[in-house]
């Protein structure tokens, strides 16, 4: 018979590979007697284990979540994959990567020599391009919430101020949605859900997302267009529809260099057209938008095409023109 400590060890493992286990086979798989599992069960229960006795013929034990975290087993795999994710999860720009360094530090420790050697040959390193700006934190609490409200399928109520607000202006009124997906993307996290006043499907930018409570009522999810959440995002940053049609895509020469204009394209192509020129290749959901936010770069620009594109700068030309008079 093995040791006490290697057989509740031994017991805690398969205690966690199935739901329900019967007595007389757990007795079995460790090559003791009903008894000493009944006492080694005790002994784990001792430890802050949250083990339920399963009514039936047999009898048997089940594993369930407590109110306390017991100390916990993984097996080889299952130690490198965790110590895998932490490392993501210290650059993820979640607001936890002091927390998660802490836990890798805590799960490296107690590791033993061959599998603290795996992890320590894999650094995960964040490398932010040259002049971009940081991204914003997300608050963990703020993540925990959205998660909370699109697990339960829960109407979601939080203010959401604009990029431009300074203060002035009374606060826009809080929004409404049906939360379908939490994804990150570019280095940020976004909520992808229904809007329920606009009617429509809206991506918003975690970092500026105060939740609300409680939630509202409960809700049928709705179908995501565009095949899947990842199709659907793509398409969104890219500039193109929800159904994948065609999107708002145009094309321009800019008077900068191709080094200068990457530092602030997100989602974009941008081609060396020359020691001073560039290739610029966009998206947006409408060729007013797509022309305002070309114009933010402080050069001349050259239309290639398409003709809509030309049209939108023609009518922004006009209007900045009666601003300015």
């Amino acid at each position: 018979m093995r040791k006490t400590s290697a057989r509740l060890l031994a017991l805690l493992s398969l205690l966690q590979m199935r739901r329900d286990w019967p007595g007389a086979l757990l007795a079995e798989r460790l090559e003791v007697s009903p008894r000493t599992v009944r006492r080694d069960v005790d002994r784990l229960r001792d430890l802050g284990y949250p083990i339920t006795a399963v009514k039936g013929p047999d009898g048997g034990y089940r594993l369930d979540a407590g109110s306390e975290l017991p100390p916990l087993l993984f097996d080889d795999e299952q130690a490198v994959a965790l110590a895998i994710a932490l490392q993501i999860a210290a650059t993820a720009g979640a607001g936890i990567e002091e927390a998660a360094a802490r836990a890798l530090a805590t799960v490296r420790q107690v590791m033993p020599a061959r599998l603290r050697h795996r992890i320590d040959t894999l650094q995960v390193t964040a490398v932010e391009r040259a002049g971009a700006r940081p991204e914003p934190q997300v608050a963990g609490g703020v993540l925990v919430a959205l998660s909370a409200a699109v697990h339960a399928r829960e109407v979601l109520r939080f203010d959401y101020p604009s990029e431009a607000d300074d203060g002035g202006a009374l606060p826009p009124p809080p929004r409404r949605v049906e939360p379908h997906h939490l994804v990150t993307w570019g280095g940020r996290w976004y909520l992808v859900a229904w809007d329920l006043d606009r009617a429509d499907w809206r991506t918003f930018r975690a970092d500026r997302i105060a939740p609300r409570t409680p939630t509202g009522p409960r809700f049928v999810p709705r179908e995501l267009p565009g095949g899947g959440v990842a199709a659907f995002v793509t398409a969104r940053f890219r500039g193109s529809d929800e159904a994948g049609g065609r999107p708002c895509r145009g094309e321009v020469i800019l008077a900068l260099p191709a080094a200068v204009v990457s530092r602030y394209v997100r989602d974009g192509l941008v081609e060396e057209a020359g020691p001073d020129r560039c290739r610029l290749v966009m998206g947006s959901w409408s060729w007013l938008g797509l022309a305002a936010a070309l114009g933010r770069f402080d050069a001349d620009i050259e239309v290639v095409g398409p003709a809509e594109l030309k049209d939108a700068f023609a009518q922004l030309a006009r209007r900045y023109s009666a601003a300015a008079s």
